[in-house]
């Protein structure tokens, strides 16, 4: 089940509002210019799954989300708890960093928090298969796959080479909440 915690800056050990009913979640996202659906995941796949696998099961869906929205590049991210590079990944999506592109993650398998940073708020959304989130160029944000991970989402962007992370310098991220595994 996917699920919206609102915090102030200001006490990040209390959210405002935690939602779980769909329609509440994207209204309340939508409000910040952040788009939320549900995709059906066209076909099964477990977390560690590489990326050419994935990507040819996908096609379809990729090409299409890629066409409807103008993105131009697709990543993969698919690790689970064998994942040699389980804790460094974890470690590289934690701090609060910016993209220089629009994104969309459409997580396939297994579930991720998400959480933005916009204003005075963050927005932390536990999302999970069939969860598809469109979050704008520039917007604060990081990622936790949890200590255990299993998560497969497609990322799009709509520049080439998704446009590396970069560092905002804040320490904001390490005051939220992280993925309860």
């Amino acid at each position: 089940m996917s699920i919206l915690s609102v915090y102030h800056v200001s006490s990040p050990e209390l959210p405002n509002k935690v939602l779980t009913h769909f329609d509440d979640i994207a209204s309340t996202l939508a409000e910040q210019g952040i788009g939320f659906e549900r995709l059906p995941a066209a076909s099964p796949v477990v977390a560690g799954v590489g990326p050419d696998e994935l990507i040819g099961a996908y096609r379809e869906q990729i090409d299409r989300l890629m066409a409807e929205r103008g993105h131009v590049a697709a990543e993969v991210l698919s690790v689970d708890d064998y994942h040699p590079q389980k804790d460094q990944l974890r470690a590289g999506f934690l701090d609060e960093h910016q993209h220089g592109s629009d994104e969309v993650r459409f997580f396939v398998a297994g579930r991720g928090l998400y959480s933005l940073h916009i204003g005075d708020f963050v927005y932390a959304v536990l999302c999970e298969k069939n969860d598809l989130i469109s979050v704008p160029l520039g917007t604060r944000q990081w990622f936790d796959i949890g200590e255990n991970p299993r998560v497969v989402a497609i990322r799009l962007f709509s520049k080439p080479n998704g446009q590396p992370a970069k560092p905002t310098g804040e320490q904001i991220a390490s005051q939220f909440p992280r993925l309860e595994d």
